[in-house]
């Protein structure tokens, strides 16, 4: 096995996320938007000035017992305001853009966690909701057990053979949904020293029978949905039923592996335990 791929998505791509632009350690109602914001919030002990967060923020279980403003990307502003936040904290990724728009001019903070990857990036996020809170040192004890994390997946790099894993979103009407470059499963895949099986792509698309033949995965990686949405996921002998799957070495080695999806594709602090967790699953633990 090379080092370039797990060495590629450690090496935090010489990034590192900004620090927010203001912080707030007066905030007592403060507003989470986001799994990772969710959970690093959690990670950082400041749980109880949280009022709200939003639909993906699922983890830890006791956070869905906060209202719930909707999912992240159609957020309303009515929805978000009617819990009289004093500090919104959000990934990146919210919206509509209307919708965020409106709430920055509603005069309450609004701070934006950039997303990151890579060993700078995972950091960087935790450091930018601690300094958002006005505890930075709060910081300390979770950056410190994702970074062993880090360290461990390291040490495990060029001890096995590089195995291609390919991440099916969805498998619907035969048609497989899957992850090329540029995403969170590509990135935890070479984060658990394995390689997309899926390239010359970027995000999720679908794929022609003749581009999963060509990818021949080693094992299939796919996410479990819960209850709400369990309709999607794909049984094993439903990847079966797919000619073009069914010729490749992960579904004829019934190599399917299923996991979480906020915990494996969340990117928060949890991010290290599920690549090592990937990893162990991938190579069988050596």
């Amino acid at each position: 096995m090379t080092l370039l791929p797990m060495a590629a998505a450690l090496a935090g791509l010489l990034w590192a996320a900004p620090a927010p632009a203001g912080s707030y350690p007066e905030a007592g109602r403060v507003l989470s938007i986001g799994g990772a914001v969710t959970e690093i919030v959690y990670a950082l002990g400041q749980q109880d000035r949280l009022v709200a967060r939003d639909t993906t923020s699922s983890f830890p279980p006791e956070a869905e017992a906060l209202p719930d403003v909707g999912y992240m990307r159609a957020l309303s502003a009515e929805g978000v305001l009617s819990v009289a936040p004093d500090l919104i904290l959000s990934e990146e990724s919210a919206g509509p853009p209307e919708t965020i728009a409106v709430l920055k001019e509603a005069g309450i903070p609004f701070e934006t966690i950039p997303d990151g990857t890579g060993e700078g990036g995972l950091i960087a996020k935790i450091e930018a909701v601690a300094e958002a809170l006005g505890v930075p040192e709060a910081a300390e004890a979770p950056v410190a057990r994702l970074q062993a994390e880090l360290d461990a997946l390291a040490a495990l790099a060029g001890k096995t053979e590089t195995r291609r894993v390919m991440f099916i979103l969805t498998l619907q009407g035969g048609r497989v949904m899957a992850a090329g470059q540029d995403n969170e499963a590509d990135t935890i895949i070479r984060m658990a020293g394995a390689v997309n099986a899926v390239q010359g792509i970027e995000g999720y698309k679908p794929l022609t029978d003749e581009a999963v033949t060509a990818a021949a995965p080693d094992v299939i990686l796919m996410m479990h949905r819960g209850e709400a949405t369990a309709d999607l996921d794909a049984t094993n002998d439903e990847l079966a039923a797919v000619p073009a799957l069914a010729t490749t070495p992960a579904v004829k080695n019934g190599a399917v592996i299923r996991m979480d999806g906020l915990y494996l594709l969340g990117l928060g602090p949890r991010t290290g335990r599920a690549a090592l967790d990937l990893h162990d699953a991938i190579y069988g633990g050596s």
